[in-house]
């Protein structure tokens, strides 16, 4: 299963820059060049200072910008915010709240598309017993995945394991964006439990896959990007 929407093979890797200082960010990107064209901006670069000087400047180096903070607030503020934000040339931005906080994020939105967590991929079935989830994981992701649909959000970020199950539920309707991602087998170190590979992730459904660590702390950053995106090209050939 492959997902059928005509988003540019070079465009579906999305690099994390998880890094401390906004100029470690931009040394990754221009290492990286042309073997990235979309870049995942978080909390440690919000945290960190520089923050909206690094979108722009991404965004004018021609590159696409995920803006990933989980806006959580009441919903009048995150509709501020994401109003705020649709001009910043950013392509993504995430929320993670209850329907009237996705409804509220896609009212002012413009051309900048919404994505709504599910359930974080570092979560596992023993994280969400001590949150209080009874349900199966599968469920939990399928019902916000219903939620978001009905508040008209673009999109969802979910684990490449629970994508098929999307796909099969709600079809093309949705963008999925997949965390997680490993291209070679999982450490114990990492905090990352719900994970897939990059060829099956995409066979599972994803449009888009999120990777950090595998590249950013590779020997070779460029080399490693570059492995992965003939990896995608090889699925979608």
């Amino acid at each position: 299963m492959t997902p059928n929407k005509q988003i540019p093979t070079a465009e579906r890797l999305i690099v994390a820059l998880d890094v401390p200082r906004a100029n470690d960010a931009r040394i990754l990107v221009e290492q990286l060049g042309d073997a990235v064209q979309f870049y995942k901006i978080g909390l440690e670069l919000f945290m960190a200072g520089g923050y909206f000087e690094l979108l722009d400047w991404l965004v004018s180096q021609q590159k696409k910008v995920f803006v990933d903070l989980k806006f959580f607030d009441v919903p009048e503020t995150v509709r501020s915010a994401v109003r705020a934000l649709s001009s910043s040339g950013a392509s993504f931005a995430t929320v993670h709240g209850n329907q009237a906080i996705m409804e509220a994020a896609v009212r002012d939105k413009g051309a900048l598309k919404i994505l709504a967590v599910t359930v974080l991929t570092s979560l596992d079935r023993g994280d969400l017993d001590d949150l209080g989830f009874a349900c199966d994981v599968e469920k939990l992701v399928l019902s916000r995945a219903r939620r978001a649909l009905q508040a008209g959000v673009d999109g969802i970020v979910s684990s490449g394991l629970e994508a098929p199950m999307i796909r099969r539920e709600l079809g093309e309707k949705l963008l999925v964006v997949t965390p997680g991602i490993r291209p070679v087998e999982n450490k114990p170190v990492d905090d990352q439990k719900r994970t897939v590979d990059v060829a099956q992730a995409f066979r599972n459904g994803a449009d888009y896959i999120v990777i950090g660590r595998p590249i950013r702390q590779a020997v070779d950053p460029r080399a490693a990007a570059i492995a992965v995106q003939r990896t995608i090209t090889e699925v979608f050939a």
